[in-house]
């Protein structure tokens, strides 16, 4: 999500400080990451510096003063702009689930030791584990949807979510029900992937210095 589009739109009810702009964003966005102060303030800078945004002078409001930003006609056409723009649909695969699963396969296949203890990580017991937390991430989730009562948009962020979820607990399943065959796969194509030796060796002299033998 674009901080810097998303301050220029709480902008759009008038001139505000950076306090307050930080509390709406967490208001509006109830299960998106709050907005840290630092972040507010970064942002607005940049905004100030693009000519996104103007000072506007401070409000005091019975507490430190604060410097209140107005958003330029820049600023609301820069808004019209991005928000007409479509988002694309996921161009790259990233999925970090994903990632971990196939690096579980890859090291789970070398066994490595280290201090005398073999780690050898476990794809399947890993995507049980991933199966179980974000089964309680539903949970909570849904808990939170029930009590939000006539707040729409806690209500349609925490759908937004549970979709999301969901799909990723059936994608879980679905890799769960092929580990065996996805490891014979992904390890094959490990072996390929190494280096072909000529059958020399380098060994070391006396001196630090190498002679190639074969």
């Amino acid at each position: 999500m674009s901080t810097r589009h998303t301050l220029l739109s709480l902008l759009s009810a008038g001139p505000s400080h950076g306090y307050a702009l930080k509390r709406q964003h967490d208001a509006y966005f109830p299960l998106a990451r709050p907005l840290a102060y630092g972040q507010v303030y970064t942002t607005l800078r940049g905004l100030l510096q693009d000519g996104l945004v103007i000072v506007e002078g401070s409000d005091c409001d019975g507490g430190p003063a604060r410097t209140l930003y107005r958003r330029t006609d820049e600023g609301t056409r820069e808004i019209a702009r991005w928000s007409a723009d479509v988002t694309t649909p996921a161009p790259f695969v990233t999925n970090e689930i994903f990632a971990k699963l196939v690096v579980s396969i890859l090291a789970g296949a070398a066994g490595r030791r280290v201090h005398d203890s073999e780690l050898k990580p476990d794809a399947a017991t890993y995507l049980r584990a991933q199966h179980h937390a974000h089964s309680e991430r539903v949970r909570e989730i849904t808990e939170l949807k029930e009590l939000s009562g006539s707040d729409l948009a806690t209500a349609l962020a925490a759908e937004y979510a549970l979709v999301h979820l969901e799909a990723d607990l059936q994608w879980i399943a679905t890799a769960a029900s092929h580990i065996d065959s996805l490891t014979v796969g992904i390890s094959a194509s490990s072996r390929l992937a190494l280096p072909a030796t000529s059958g020399r060796t380098r060994n070391a002299g006396p001196d630090g210095s190498t002679r190639t033998s074969r």
